[in-house]
């Protein structure tokens, strides 16, 4: 139920049973002149057929690639192992069988037959599952047996008893020579396999504490499997409830890599938002005449593929969020055991009820050196988002000038180029926005970036967003994002989860920075005044840096351009560390007089020549026996600050330090600064630091300063 006003309307989805009540439904709304027109359900003859586009299977497939590429594993080209439940006739069994040729299908099952194929040839079976494909209403019974490896065949589900050849009882794992329909079928969910595949109807794994009825689903009673007795590595759910909540957790604590059905099968019901936002937005330029319904539909039908890959980039997007977020989980623990209690105080979740964690067991975790797993972070991710809509949506976020070009990108382009202003008058362009701008905030920052910008701020929500969206502009934090998508399978997973992992930490913590530094500034004009100077910054590089730190600078490029990321890409993810000084360095710049990058210059070079780092870097290790210990630490770099920020300020107003060597500048005009750095190379090259040596040389500087 969606709310226009006073004038509630409900959206109907259609899925492939109801399909044909939407044109029905459909026919009725456009029969009572309902503003909705044929929006009013998806699907249908003038809507997305989601077997024909294999949307489902499409965007849970891009899931289960995520879990094989950070596994080190290419699942389009390398053979693996798949088993699983349904049949080539189902639209998310038999469209996901057909999306990489390198799959080896040897085991499945449906409502009517067990299929076996211990060694399958995956030419050959990825020919005949694609046969079986297109013939209509088919079955396992109708696979060719001339194409089933040897000991292999297909076996009704009421016989018996299924005869196991030596080739089934070794994929099996059993030591039987038969078994009945309903054991084999137990053997298939608990086989060693790469990836376990829920393409049918019906829940086939519990938790090793759940009994059947707690599972809800009766008919499959006599198949169900426990979590504990899995031993494959990856499980994909093309369907809906193929395991418990409770299973999904207790396998992922076992080593099995898989999120949720709600995250894996999403992208159906996201390719009807999309229809139903395309149709809604025409639906007046029908009425106005400026456009029959029959070209809607033909425009409707040549944007298809547009609207897949928009879905399917959400998929990869939200995977991506789980793989991040599972990373940081145990760093992240707090944060995210404070978004659980701020969910549950708010009404929105029930923690029983979505199989997390309490408080107690939370610190448990935390104090064993472990975190959240994934079919959990996968709750506080969709919750987290729900809660963020809910805020926007209240707020007058979707208002902002910035939120028509966010409007704009959600629709396809054919659609932008013939109907934008239609589109700016859309009846759900605020909802359309919110769900954007969630998705953009959740996606980078992860489940609980709301709860700890919050926390560190004291700034609400709509107030929080609009620093986060203008820190991504300013650092140019989506194009790096999406450059870095482009690299799936070209460079080491781990190499780009970290890169991923910097760019989200730039963010959050630049966006700290923004809202604690703005002052009275407008998001927009924070926008204006920092962003020329990171691009003047990063298209310096690394030509500002002093030595040290442009052998640093240098070695880094090289390190990731070795892992297979693009040259320029890599010499600005680089410099990641240094452009994010490029704030501070905006307001050095204006006091002293020089260009953002004379002023970059001057200041790096101050602090490698200070070793401010270093001294940093050993200052955070010094034990601190009481509280005064930890004030002279603190008062220490303090003054190195301040000494740091004299010097730049002295060289900035000089012009003639423009372009010169600090060293060459302290010889003419501060010379005490040469006389400073005999003793701070004399500390830093013993392997110790006392405070008392701290403080001995925070006053030098001072005094040079």
């Amino acid at each position: 139920m969606v709310h226009d006003g006073d004038d509630p309307y409900l959206v109907v989805a259609a899925d492939k049973g109801t399909a044909t009540f939407s044109d029905y439904a459909n026919e009725i709304s456009l029969a009572h002149g309902f503003w909705l027109g044929d929006a009013f359900a998806s699907g249908g003859s003038a809507g997305y057929d989601h077997k024909r586009l294999g949307i489902t299977a499409r965007g849970a497939w891009e899931c289960v690639k995520r879990h094989f590429r950070e596994m080190g594993v290419d699942i389009q080209t390398q053979p693996f192992r798949v088993t699983g439940v349904g049949d080539m006739s189902g639209d998310v069994f038999g469209n996901a069988m057909l999306l990489s040729p390198a799959i080896r299908l040897a085991a499945a099952f449906d409502h009517r037959d067990i299929f076996l194929d211990p060694s399958p040839d995956p030419a050959a079976s990825f020919a005949e599952r694609k046969r079986l494909f297109g013939l209509p209403r088919s079955s396992w019974a109708d696979y060719d047996r001339a194409k089933i490896s040897a000991g292999g065949g297909v076996f009704s589900r009421t016989a018996k008893s299924i005869p196991l050849s030596p080739q089934i009882k070794a994929l099996l794992g059993v030591d039987v020579d038969a078994l009945p329909p309903a054991d084999v079928m137990q053997a298939i969910l608990r086989c060693e396999t790469d990836l376990l595949w829920f393409g049918g109807i019906g829940t086939f794994v519990r938790d090793s504490q759940e009994s059947d009825d707690q599972a809800g689903d009766r008919a499959n009673d006599a198949l169900r499997v426990a979590a504990a007795e899995l031993k494959a590595k990856v499980i994909g759910e093309g369907a809906n409830l193929g395991l418990t909540q409770r299973a999904r957790i207790e396998a992922a604590t076992r080593g099995i890599r898989l999120n949720t059905d709600f995250i894996d099968n999403s992208a159906g019901v996201n390719t009807s938002d999309e229809e139903v936002n395309i149709k809604i937005a025409l639906e007046p330029v029908i009425a106005s005449g400026r456009l029959s319904r029959e070209d809607r539909n033909r425009m409707l039908a040549g944007m298809s593929e547009e609207v897949a890959a928009a879905v399917l980039a959400n998929n990869h997007g939200q995977s991506l969020a789980l793989s991040l977020a599972e990373r940081n989980s145990t760093q992240d623990i707090a944060h995210l055991t404070r978004l659980a209690r701020q969910l549950e105080e708010r009404g929105l979740i029930d923690r029983k009820l979505e199989a997390l964690p309490s408080g107690t067991e939370i610190a448990a975790r935390a104090a064993a050196g472990g975190g959240l797993t994934r079919p959990e972070l996968a709750v506080l991710l969709s919750w987290a988002k729900i809660a963020l809509n809910a805020e926007l949506v209240a707020s007058t976020v979707p208002d902002t000038p910035e939120a028509e070009g966010l409007l704009q990108c959600y629709f396809p382009e054919a659609l932008r180029a013939g109907y934008r202003q239609d589109i700016a008058g859309h009846r759900l362009k605020r909802e359309i926005v919110a769900t954007g701008i969630t998705n953009a905030i959740i996606n980078t920052g992860g489940p609980a970036v709301m709860v700890r910008l919050g926390a560190e701020t004291g700034e609400p929500a709509p107030v929080i967003v609009q620093a986060f969206l203008a820190v991504q502009t300013i650092f140019s934090v989506p194009a790096m994002w999406a450059e870095l998508g482009r690299l799936d399978g070209k460079v080491p997973a781990p190499v780009q989860l970290d890169l991923y992992a910097a760019l989200q930490d730039l963010a959050i913590g630049e966006t700290v920075r923004v809202l604690k530094h703005r002052g009275g500034q407008s998001f927009a004009d924070v926008t204006a005044r920092y962003q020329p100077a990171t691009g003047e910054i990063t298209a310096s590089m690394p030509g500002i840096l002093p030595p040290a730190e442009r052998a640093r600078f240098d070695a880094e490029a090289r390190r990731l351009s070795g892992s297979g990321v693009p040259a320029d890409l890599a010499t600005r993810l680089a410099g990641l560390g240094l452009v994010r000084r490029a704030l501070p360095l905006v307001e050095h710049a204006a006091e002293g007089g020089a260009g953002v990058a004379e002023t970059a210059r001057v200041v790096f070079a101050a602090a490698d020549f200070l070793c401010l780092d270093e001294l940093k870097s050993r200052a955070a290790a010094l034990p601190a026996a009481d509280d005064f210990d930890r004030q002279a630490i603190e008062h220490a770099l303090a003054i190195l600050d301040g000494a740091n920020h004299k010097i730049c300020a002295r060289m900035l107003q000089d012009p003639s330090a423009r372009g010169v060597p600090l060293e060459t500048w302290a010889a003419k005009h501060a010379s005490e600064l040469l006389a400073a750095k005999p003793l701070l190379a004399k500390v830093l090259a013993e392997p110790g630091l006392s405070i008392s040596r701290l403080g001995v040389i925070a006053d030098s500087l001072r005094a040079a300063a």
